[in-house]
């Protein structure tokens, strides 16, 4: 192969590789009616109508084509809104960071709204005595909050009667508990079954739980079968 043929054939490789490179489109959009956004969406409505070629629809490549275009122009478009009407931030650990207003355009919901649980035994019987927090009296509850708490003057300060960090779990950790008569009887009669009176309040705590829980459960088979 002469010189001559080597060098037209690189030329003709290189034009084929660069018809091969797409084309830079430009990043500016001209549309006869103006798009509209909603920048915390993430989106932009196009009012103007898409112009099919006239055999777009027998010819699937040019309808793919031209729909492509359309909403590339429209990315577009979100990209440029974005970059001039949101406020722009950089830090060396989150990188650059575009800040999005909040939406204005309502969505439907997936699911539906969730039905209100029915009240419990209960509920219905403190709302018609007014206990806890259906007591319309003012300051009730303020009052109903004092009765929650009691002040423990080792830590100086108001803590919780029961529940996380209660009161009622101080002496479980305790080494010497105060045991008044009644304990002290029930306390032999565990020894004698070779049980400790330590855990009876942890134990009394338990089944209290369990048998909240099986009242819930019934409260809640009972609303169940009024609602059906």
């Amino acid at each position: 192969m002469s010189n001559g043929e080597a060098g037209a054939g690189l030329a003709a490789f290189n034009a084929s590789k660069t018809k091969q490179k797409r084309e830079r489109l430009p990043i500016t959009v001209d549309k006869p009616n103006p798009y509209t956004f909603d920048l915390g969406r993430l989106m932009a409505l196009d009012p103007n109508p898409i112009n099919l070629p006239p055999n777009s629809l027998t010819n699937p490549t040019l309808l793919d084509s031209t729909l492509k275009s359309t909403a590339r122009d429209g990315a577009q478009c979100l990209l440029n809104q974005l970059l001039t009407a949101c406020p722009i931030t950089s830090s060396s650990t989150e990188g650059v960071l575009l800040t999005l207003p909040a939406p204005t355009t309502p969505l439907p919901r997936f699911k539906p709204l969730p039905t209100p649980k029915p009240p419990t035994k209960w509920e219905l019987f403190a709302r018609k005595k007014g206990i806890g927090k259906y007591n319309t009296k003012l300051g009730a509850n303020e009052a109903e909050r004092r009765k929650k708490l009691v002040y423990d003057e080792e830590k100086g300060e108001w803590v919780p009667r029961w529940g996380y960090k209660g009161k009622n779990k101080a002496e479980d950790n305790q080494w010497l508990v105060e045991v008044d008569d009644k304990m002290w009887k029930k306390e032999q009669d565990m020894n004698s079954r070779g049980e400790s009176i330590r855990n009876v309040g942890r134990k009394e705590r338990v089944e209290s739980i369990k048998r909240n829980e099986r009242k819930m459960r019934a409260n809640m088979r009972r609303a169940g079968t009024t609602k059906s």
